[in-house]
């Protein structure tokens, strides 16, 4: 039987596993699911049409599947969808989608600190770590085992990369690459993500032909796509750098943002 203080409201509709914890002040609206292992710390708020996958922790104050700051949201049915083994600190806001039966989903393993904010119709991949005070507006997608720093503004409709880190503070307003930190209100590339890369077991020589790729794209006076022909002739191909390029011609041609979106 789910524990739940006697001072949390949950409505009678909703769908709670048999050992979720649920802290005092909590409000549970109707049409939500929250899977096994799930704690909720005082005073969360789950809104309706979320639902959870196990082993998450929501912290205090957070509010889960808010409606979309949107004007053009007109109170259709959306949804949330949160994975598993997700870390929600203090005062998180993610909405639920725009759009009739559209959805937002964070998947799994991910860690959004306090006072964050996901918008609507994002898309958050696995193992994405999000820091303090960030603001993820509406439709943007980050990719797997990015890393945005804290107070950072993510302007709608951008990609992040997988494996990327957005320095703290910075003003992202067009596609962040893969692999590479970027940084400040210029959104400057600085050089690639020597220590997430580390990480994820990418080897010193695959390092290097990041490395050369970022200087010829990002610190080269040659053009966007003079660049990608260029890293195309010059570089030994690996898989990250095949991942990169392929990002970047997207970007150059144009077709992120609303066209691919989910």
């Amino acid at each position: 039987m789910p524990d739940v203080h006697n001072l949390a409201y949950i409505d009678p509709q909703a769908q709670l596993a048999e050992d979720v914890k649920i802290g005092p002040f909590c409000y549970v609206e109707s049409d939500t699911e929250i899977g096994s292992g799930t704690v909720l710390d005082s005073h969360v708020t789950i809104k309706r049409h979320t639902k959870m996958g196990s082993n998450n922790y929501v912290g205090q104050g957070t509010i889960l599947g808010g409606k979309p700051q949107d004007r053009r949201y007109d109170d259709e049915v959306s949804y949330l969808l949160i994975g598993d083994d997700n870390v929600f600190r203090e005062y998180v806001t993610i909405h639920r989608a725009s759009g009739e039966g559209k959805t937002t989903y964070v998947d799994n393993r991910c860690y959004v600190m306090g006072y964050c904010h996901v918008g609507h119709n994002c898309h958050i991949h696995d193992d994405v770590t999000i820091a303090n005070y960030t603001g993820v507006s509406g439709h943007v997608t980050i990719e797997q085992q990015a890393n945005i720093g804290g107070m950072t503004g993510i302007h709608q409709f951008c990609r992040i990369g997988k494996v990327a880190m957005v320095g703290g503070m910075s003003r992202i307003v067009q596609d962040c690459p893969p692999y590479m930190v970027t940084s400040g209100d210029e959104q400057e590339v600085r050089d690639i993500n020597a220590i997430g890369l580390r990480r994820i077991g990418v080897t010193p020589e695959q390092r290097v032909t990041l490395h050369r790729a970022c200087k010829l794209l990002f610190k080269s006076q040659l053009g966007l796509s003079n660049a990608i022909e260029l890293v195309k002739k010059e570089i030994p191909s690996t898989p990250e750098l095949e991942y990169l390029l392929r990002f970047m011609e997207r970007r150059f041609r144009g077709t992120n943002g609303r066209g691919d979106q989910q």
